[in-house]
């Protein structure tokens, strides 16, 4: 079947085939290796982007807590409309429950009281009414402000944004 140098030429062809792999491989090391050399060099980096920390410590001073009432009365009730296409996945306006209870008429509404919605029970951690602060508080972070909330939104970080959204939602009324 196979003669002695049909064998040869085939352990020779995999010695070759393995030779030239370890040669690849020790020439891509050379080319794209970043760690230590091992020759003392010493690398450094190419560039450097400026975020505009300084490097040791945090000596800048923390951003001052912004006042939500103020912000919410400069609101842009029109802004919140946009804001609301997060919310519409699960929340209607038109007196209807989606996946979550109907939003028209939310601000001012006693909370956990929309008939015909069952509520996990987690928002009464919140307060009795949803008033803007309230609404403030729970749309930073839903699972925070009401845990065991079925609410799954993560929150809107932006206290601007949150203003507009409440101030939209203000405007629909009852």
């Amino acid at each position: 079947m196979f003669d002695t140098m049909t064998m040869t030429k085939i352990v020779g062809g995999f010695c070759g085939m393995f030779l030239i792999f370890l040669l690849g491989n020790w020439v891509a090391e050379s080319l794209y290796h970043v760690g230590e050399s091992g020759h003392g060099e010493e690398h450094h980096q190419a560039y450097t982007i400026d975020t505009g920390e300084s490097e040791g410590g945090d000596d800048s001073e923390p951003e001052p807590e912004i006042d939500f009432s103020e912000v919410y009365a400069a609101a842009d009730p029109a802004a919140g409309e946009k804001e609301f296409r997060a919310c519409q996945s699960c929340h209607k306006v038109d007196g209807s429950n989606g996946t979550g209870p109907h939003l028209d008429g939310v601000v001012g509404r006693a909370i956990d009281s929309v008939p015909d919605f069952n509520y996990s029970g987690a928002l009464e951690q919140v307060g009795d009414t949803w008033t803007p602060e309230n609404l403030n508080h729970f749309l930073t972070d839903p699972k925070a402000a009401a845990p065991g909330t079925k609410m799954s939104f993560k929150g809107i970080s932006d206290v601007e944004d949150r203003a507009n959204l409440i101030a939209w939602l203000d405007s629909l009324g009852n």
